[in-house]
């Protein structure tokens, strides 16, 4: 495959060509997928659970995008599954006090197994705390941004801390996709996304990624994936490559049209408050400048009840009432109505829209009336 770094090319450009088959005659300009499980001996892969051409075309994709060499898992949870697997049953994780609900509760669970050692939630956006929870720590886990919070540490202060300190860094950085922030540019160790949202971007792919820049990194977690058959599946890994050569121009619609219903979702009266990176209330306005490179596609906001916000919910037509983001489609949900949400900080009445790449003033209109 032909090497196309994001150091050497825009990251529109990267997703566009990175991944790509030998430039040959007659040969595909896609990377084919390939439903094989068993290959002739003689080669290094010998059987499809370490991967196929098409999940290394992927792999080789992303992690130019990211910066770093990737590795692919048949879902989020998967990837961070590897992740943990890597650590001692006495490992103390730090851990955000409010982030993405189902990593919470698969951490309450290897805790309770007896899997880990400790769990120490901080506010990630307190580098102080965050520091002074590091000792003795075997990870630091981190979101940039937090889902559904939209709050946002200080990657590059974080990840020099964390080196410091001898603990491994991660970063869920699914909200914010590669074209958003770049972790590993700041230092961080490892950056995971659910390539499920965004990337693969059309709601028809259950991935996960993690992206490196070490070596030895990348080989365990390799044989991790390997080892507990996480390897995802030829179909996943042709269409979470072809959603990604389109990753820049979705998210750059999914963004407009976000600051489009964000400024106005602010300004109605049924709406009480709103959290968008890209508002300049926003309480981390100047981090967010600093490290991000678009405010994103999802905006959280409160009703003045939780009857309020699931009546919007049921009302919409356009939008589509359902559990997940980073699609195509515009996604709402009340995800206050979890107690696993509820437990991490979010009201009950809190409403996340993941914005699509509709036109705005559909989007607009279908919200309208639902809110009347």
């Amino acid at each position: 495959m032909r090497d196309h770094s994001a150091a050497r090319l825009h990251p529109d450009s990267v997703a566009v060509a990175a991944g790509r088959p030998p430039r040959e005659p007659d040969a595909p300009v896609n990377q084919p997928i390939t439903p094989a499980s068993t290959f002739h001996a003689g080669g290094p892969r010998g059987y499809a659970r370490a991967g196929t051409d098409g999940s290394a075309a992927f792999e080789a994709a992303l992690g130019a995008l990211e910066g770093g060499s990737t590795v692919s898992f048949a879902s989020g949870m998967a990837a961070t599954a590897a992740v943990l697997a890597m650590l001692p049953a006495s490992a103390a994780l730090v851990i955000p006090t409010g982030f993405y609900n189902y990593h919470r509760t698969f951490f309450d669970n290897e805790l309770a197994l007896g899997r880990l050692g400790e769990l120490r939630p901080v506010d990630i956006t307190d580098s102080q705390a965050v520091i002074a929870a590091l000792p003795g720590a075997s990870l630091l886990w981190l979101e940039a941004p937090t889902n559904p919070s939209l709050l946002l540490p200080d990657l590059p202060r974080l990840a020099a801390a964390a080196r410091e300190a001898g603990v491994l860094s991660v970063v869920d950085a699914t909200v914010a996709t590669p074209i958003g922030v770049r972790p590993l540019e700041h230092g961080l160790d490892i950056v995971m996304h659910s390539a499920t949202k965004w990337i693969a971007g059309h709601s028809d792919v259950l991935m996960g990624v993690l992206s490196v820049t070490d070596a030895e990194l990348h080989q365990r977690l390799m044989t991790q994936r390997n080892l507990t058959g996480a390897t995802p599946g030829a179909l996943e890994s042709y269409l979470a490559l072809r959603g990604l050569r389109t990753l820049p121009l979705r998210m750059q619609r999914c963004c407009q049209n976000a600051a489009v219903l964000a400024e106005r979702l602010a300004e109605h009266p049924r709406v009480s408050a709103v959290t968008y990176l890209g508002s300049a209330e926003h309480p981390q306005a100047e981090l967010v400048a600093k490290l991000m490179d678009h405010h994103g596609a999802v905006i959280s906001f409160t009703l003045d009840s939780v009857a309020a916000a699931d009546e919007l919910c049921r009302r919409v037509e356009l939008i589509t009432h359902a559990t997940s983001l980073g699609g195509v489609e515009s996604l709402i949900e009340r995800r206050g109505k979890y107690p696993g949400e509820q437990a991490l900080g979010s009201p009950a009445e809190l409403v996340r829209l993941s914005v699509g790449i509709e036109h705005a003033e559909d989007l607009w209109t279908d919200l309208s009336q639902a809110l009347a």
